[in-house]
């Protein structure tokens, strides 16, 4: 805490970020599931930029975005995995407002990133699927570029919003967060004043974030499955429908969680349930996208057969 010139009121410049657990014993155990699931999706997702990079015959767009979505689950997953597996051993769970401040906007840029990145990977099997003999003219490298620049900057701007509204309250009072890391409704639960003009703002901040995507990638889907029960071998029908439910499943997991976290009042917030389901879309997402998008994909399997069996890709 410190204390404003001129004035009588202490102002937080610390949070302490609470966790799961006090107990040692619990924080041990969590310590080593936490980072298995931290190396197995770092190691994951760079195995899979590292075998799109290598091999030529994967420099298509639907590589190019498996790739940025690797890119983006290991930035992700880092923003706040590792400092908690830190806090999990360390006796102090402290994080400055400035460290606090940044967490929260990497976390949320990157998170609304890959919310409209989905978007653009739905509409990618879209063309693939429906347009097969115009994917490469329709999806030519230079829309690539622009959807992939275009699905940063809408994330990292959005969340510049998001991250203001929430670190610019006031904050005056209890400095303990009762979450794993600097969250925006865990930390705006503490601010001393009444939240619930911002609360709103944030809500419709997170609808135009979440609602869009979900029914755009709704709709692609639509179509996509359309498509697939006009294929008359029942072999590629179902295994076409295998992957547009892995697909489906993952989006799920990670706009269902998300979207119970931001768009609801605080009035609702229940501490231990939304450490919880943050995992979701924090680290169990990070995890599932390489194996749902990725290692399941014959191409990646091959390239990988080709490092393996000749320390190199062709």
């Amino acid at each position: 805490m410190w204390v404003m010139p001129g004035h009588n009121q202490t102002w937080v410049s610390e949070f302490i970020l609470l966790g799961f657990s006090s107990d040692p014993t619990t924080n041990s155990i969590l310590f080593i599931v936490f980072l298995l699931i931290y190396l197995s999706s770092v190691m994951g997702n760079g195995l899979i930029i590292l075998l799109i990079c290598l091999d030529t015959q994967l420099h298509t767009p639907m590589y190019f975005f498996l790739c940025i979505l690797a890119m983006l689950d290991m930035s992700y997953v880092t923003t706040t995995m590792p400092q908690m597996l830190v806090h999990l051993l360390a006796h102090s769970q402290t994080i400055s407002f400035a460290g606090c401040w940044i967490q929260m906007y990497v976390f949320g840029a990157l998170a609304a990133t890959e919310c409209t990145f989905f978007v653009v990977m739905a509409y990618d099997r879209y063309v693939a699927i429906c347009y097969p003999l115009h994917y490469t003219v329709i999806l030519n490298w230079g829309l690539c570029i622009q959807l992939a620049a275009g699905s940063l900057v809408c994330g990292f701007l959005s969340a510049l919003l998001h991250t203001f509204f929430t670190m610019h309250l006031p904050y005056c009072g209890p400095n303990k967060v009762n979450h794993y890391f600097c969250e925006s409704p865990a930390v705006r639960i503490l601010a001393c004043m009444d939240t619930y003009l911002i609360e709103i703002v944030d809500q419709v901040l997170s609808v135009f974030m979440i609602l869009p995507p979900v029914s755009l990638i709704a709709a692609s889907y639509v179509h996509i499955v359309m498509a697939i029960l006009k294929i008359k071998s029942t072999q590629a029908r179902c295994k076409a429908f295998s992957t547009c439910a892995s697909h489906l499943t993952v989006v799920t997991f990670f706009y269902g969680s998300s979207s119970y976290i931001y768009m609801r009042p605080n009035s609702s917030y229940s501490p231990e349930r939304d450490k919880q389901i943050s995992l979701f879309y924090n680290a169990f997402t990070t995890l599932l996208n390489p194996v749902v998008y990725s290692l399941r994909n014959k191409d990646i399997k091959r390239a990988f057969l080709k490092v393996i069996a000749h320390g190199r890709v062709d």
